[in-house]
Parts: structure tokens; sequence; C-alpha cells
């Protein structure tokens, strides 16, 4: 398999062992997760299923981010505690990822439940002079890092622009530079708190995926990744300070998933301009949502529209409309061939498209797709 890899810019054979370790950073639950998650996952769900038909254990994580900044400030705008929001959102994000048939991940951890493995390791960063403390915040020194920037390749303006959008904060006075980012942080009042050796608070946004990674897959993972928006900062200082303490490579391939837009823009929890699975899949079966999802590129950025769901369901008719009587073919090796190259799955649709058109029966081919005829 040939893989498209981030952070060297190019597309590399993808090589792994008996285990293929893989991680995808997952929802943080104060809402429900929109079509723009699905294909991330689905993108994720597609490679596993290749590498497992390859002979492959595919260990997938997939975690869950049960306390942020995100989940507090909306468990705090609707009354409750923000893990019986946690439980509620994960409630349905589950029942949507299993709409459109997603395999069981190997792990699905949550934040909350590594909190020792978050304090040693951020205590680990500190003791090698990697991190300082200022009024109970410890923040990673990014200038002790040289390679800061090896994964998402942005110019400092750049970094310091998405830092401020996505909550880095780089106006905090108390950072010796900008970009330098929060490892532990005092909690508010209302606030979840845990003890650590530089006061009561709960860990910032990065460590927490560092800390995960590590415990479940290792020193390095052979696949990492998600929606493209996530590789600054958050992938960019997972590996700074993942590598700043195990010495090793982080990641073999970062794998970053386009972006789904409504009407222009990009699909936004703080917009509200979001369609998601559980709404689809009363107009259409779970299946054409799949297909709609793999018609695009899984590194491409795209838009929604609904007759993309009509189009699929045309689709699976006439798929199975040669599984009684079709032949067999050449067709799940050329749907092998499409997800080698680089995960395409449009090309593996069109494969099925040829063969179906040509009377024979695909069911084979799509069920490595994930798709039940």
């Amino acid at each position: 398999m040939q893989l498209y890899d981030s952070a060297r810019g190019g597309v590399f054979p993808l090589e792994v062992g008996p285990v293929a370790t893989l991680y995808s950073c997952g929802i943080t639950p104060y809402d429900s997760a929109h079509l723009g998650h699905a294909f991330v996952y689905l993108s994720f769900d597609v490679l596993t299923r290749r590498l497992i038909d390859a002979g492959h254990e595919a260990r997938l994580v997939r975690n869950v981010t049960d306390v942020d900044d995100d989940i507090l400030r909306k468990a705090r705008e609707l009354g409750v505690n923000y893990l019986d929001l946690a439980a509620q959102e994960m409630v349905i994000f589950e029942r949507d990822m299993k709409l459109i048939n997603l395999l069981p991940v190997y792990s699905e951890p949550r934040a909350t439940g590594a909190i020792p493995e978050i304090l040693t390791l951020i205590g680990r960063t500190f003791d090698q002079g990697l991190a300082y403390e200022v009024d109970g915040s410890v923040y990673f020194e990014v200038s002790k890092f040289p390679r800061f920037g090896q994964v998402s390749h942005e110019p400092r303006d750049a970094m310091l622009a998405l830092a401020a959008i996505h909550g880095g904060n780089p106006d905090d006075s108390n950072k010796r530079d900008p970009l330098d980012f929060v490892l532990w942080q005092p909690s508010l009042e209302d606030e979840p708190a845990w003890e650590s050796r530089w006061g009561p608070g709960r860990p910032g946004w990065h460590i927490e995926c560092s800390a995960l990674a590590l415990r479940e897959l290792g020193e390095t993972v052979d696949v990492h990744g998600g929606g493209r928006d996530l590789a600054f900062p958050h992938h960019e200082c997972e590996a700074a300070q993942s590598e700043s303490v195990t010495g090793a490579p982080f990641v073999k391939h970062w794998m970053h998933v386009g972006l789904v837009a409504l009407d222009g823009i990009k699909m936004s929890k703080s917009l509200g301009n979001l369609v998601f699975v559980h709404d689809l899949v009363r107009r259409s079966e779970p299946a054409a949502v799949r297909v709609a999802l793999m018609d695009h590129y899984y590194r491409d950025d795209w838009e929604w529209h609904d007759d993309m769901l009509l189009h699929a369901q045309s689709r699976l008719a006439t798929w199975r409309s040669t599984m009684i009587t079709g032949r067999t073919s050449s067709v799940l090796d050329d749907v092998r061939d499409a997800l080698d190259d680089d995960l395409s799955t449009p090309a593996a649709l069109r494969a099925i498209d040829a063969a179906s058109h040509a009377g024979s029966n695909v069911a084979t081919a799509a069920a490595l797709l994930g798709i039940t005829l």
C-alpha cells in the first residue's frame, strides 16, 4: 500500500508489521458528531479493513476528549455535569458510527481515564527542562524542540493565527513564546480538578492524546491522524511533546482527511451548518450514506449535496441487480489495487460500477469496503 504522509508531503509505502497500529483523534462529545467527523472515521475504517484483508492485525485507537475547554463550556451553558453531557453525546455518536458500519475500534480511551499517565508525561517533560510553570500552569517550551513545525510545515505567522483560532491563546502573558502550549492548567471553580505537583487543575488538550497514544500503542504509531484542521496545533504539539520525552519517532505516517462543507462553508459546530448521519438515514438506507462518503477522495475538501445520497442509492440498486445471476470477476483485486493507491475509494467504487455493468457479482468487493449488499 502507498499512502500520503502529510509530514513528508508525499506518497510513501506504508510499511507495517504483523500488528498495524493506528490512532485517529476522536470527538469531543459536547454536541453531535457531523458528516465531517463521519468522513474522517470512515477513512480510517476503510484503511483498517484493507490492512485486515492483507493479513495484518489492525489496532485502531480512537480517543474521546471528555474534558477540555469546549465540553466544560457547553456543560456550563446547559447546567449539566460534563460527564453526563459526554455520555449522552457518545450514545448518539456510537449509534451513528454503527449505522454506517464502522468496525469496532481496538480501544476508545477517554482523557479522564488517563490522568495518571498524563501527569507522568507532563512530569517527564518538566524534569527534562522542556516545560516551565507559571502560577499553576505548565507550558511546553517550543524553543526546546528544534523540529517544531515538522508535521504542519506552517510558517510562524500562520501558526500564531491557527493557535488563536484553536484555543492556543498566543496572547497569554505567562508564556515565554506565544507558541508555547499548555500541558496543565488550574481549573476554574466549577470545573473538575485533579491534584498535581503544580497544584489542582486539569490537562491541556494536546497532552491528552500523547498520553493515550503512548499508553495504548507504544512510542511509535504506524498511522496517526484526523481531520486536516488538526495538523496545527494539535498534531504538531503532540509530536513535539511525545518525541521530546521518548526520543523516538512518534508517528510513521501522518494521515489527514479533507474537510466537508455545506453551502460553501466548512461544517462547524460553532456555525451550526451541520449534516448528521442519523438525519440522512431517515431518507435513505445507511449503506447509501457510506457509499456517498466514499465517493470522495479522503484527502480532498468537498461539499455535501443531497443528490449525492440519491446517486449512492442508485449505485447500490445496480450492484444488487447482478448478485444472483452475475459471474465472478477480478473486481476484488481491482478494489484492492485502488485502496493500495493512497486509499482511493472513488476508484474502488468505479471498479465495482464497471464490474456490475458488465454483469459481474460484486458483493465480495463491496464487502471489502464495508458495504453489505
